[in-house]
């Protein structure tokens, strides 16, 4: 398939700039991908599309106030988006300048704070704290890191709202959004229900809001994000596979979560080079992974671990697009995302959401 076959045209005032008042007043587009069926929803109705024996895999990384706005000493203003964590004095960045600093420029924040650039890793620059550690130098002057496709200044409650109520891990400059719209009392009606939960962590990284700009996918470098999938989830993952129940991803990054941690496995069972992505005959075989992934998962893909996801709509001619269409089936994406735009759904971050059964 070509980059053009994931373009879809969507009216700017559907683009969501704020969050509802309440997490779970969304709605909630489910799409059967065997059947290409669409049931308009609320994310209230979720618990009815779900089985007792089903797990269901959160992401439990943690947004980062990552956004920094400084100066050099010239007083040519910076934006600084920090993509990575090195170490607590150290961190990997995108940079905004009208002329691109050079190594060993000094930036200036308030109450006399300063990073140093020491380097350059491809497109990142690599900065060092020179007083606090980056981790209460965000805390203090960090902004939450807003997606560009929301076009205003972060607010004081997106600290509250563009995070999971069950995040921990602090790692992500972006959301893992599909669980935006949990709150304390569905995930009491889960439990309530017998559902049974599992955790991996994935920090998310700015390169997920990157549009494809290769037609030939093939050509296409996928960006690299950090993940764990631990030997408590496998062990739950078996168990309900055992059990006959399904295996239910909250949002892309748990998917691509297990199934870079499956794909390792296989490739490793195998003796092949699975690490960078590359697809290898479907296998059972799932085990604890840490470390990066560069999965570009898109159509055609065999998945080998989930069954089912919750997500949000993603972006024209994005990774994440080709994902769910891999999962669900390319023509009943793109029918249910036009449904999604006539019926006027809200799309992306603080969008609606959407529950997935995979293509047979």
């Amino acid at each position: 398939m070509r980059r053009s076959d994931f373009h879809f045209d969507l009216p700017a005032e559907l683009i969501a700039q704020h969050p509802l008042p309440e997490r779970g007043a969304s709605r909630l587009l489910a799409l059967d991908g065997p059947s290409g069926r669409v049931d308009d929803l609320r994310f209230r109705d979720l618990p009815s599309l779900l089985r007792p024996r089903d797990l269901l895999v959160f992401n439990d990384t943690r947004v980062i106030p990552a956004r920094l706005f400084a100066h050099k000493a010239t007083g040519g203003r910076v934006e600084v988006l920090i993509e990575r964590l090195v170490d607590r004095q150290e961190a990997l960045a995108h940079i905004r300048a009208s002329k691109r600093p050079q190594v060993g420029t000094e930036l200036h924040l308030p109450d006399g704070e300063r990073l140093l650039l020491v380097g350059r890793e491809e497109a990142l620059f690599r900065l060092r704290a020179q007083n606090l550690a980056l981790p209460e130098l965000m805390r203090q002057h960090g902004h939450m890191p807003l997606p560009p496709y929301i076009r205003r200044a972060d607010e004081v409650a997106d600290r509250e709202r563009y995070q999971t109520v069950y995040a921990e891990r602090e790692g992500a400059v972006a959301a893992p959004t599909a669980g935006l719209h949990f709150d304390s009392a569905m995930l009491e009606r889960l439990a309530t229900a017998g559902l049974a939960t599992a955790r991996v962590t994935l920090h998310v990284g700015a390169g997920t809001f990157q549009p494809v700009r290769e037609e030939d996918l093939d050509r296409h470098s996928m960006h690299a994000e950090w993940l764990e999938v631990n030997e408590e989830t496998v062990a739950r993952i078996e168990a309900t596979r055992a059990a006959g129940g399904r295996i239910i991803a909250v949002g892309t990054t748990t998917v691509r979560s297990l199934e870079t941690a499956a794909v390792i496995a296989a490739g490793s069972a195998s003796g092949s080079d699975a690490s960078a992505g590359k697809q290898t005959p479907t296998a059972s075989v799932l085990a604890a992974y840490r470390g990066e992934s560069r999965l570009f998962i898109r159509p055609p893909y065999e998945f080998r671990v989930v069954d089912a996801m919750i997500t949000n709509f993603h972006l024209p001619c994005s990774t994440l697009l080709m994902l769910v269409s891999a999962f669900a089936g390319h023509q009943p994406i793109m029918a249910a995302y036009q449904h999604a735009i006539m019926q006027r759904y809200r799309f992306f971050s603080y969008g609606d959401a959407m529950f997935l059964t995979r293509r047979t």
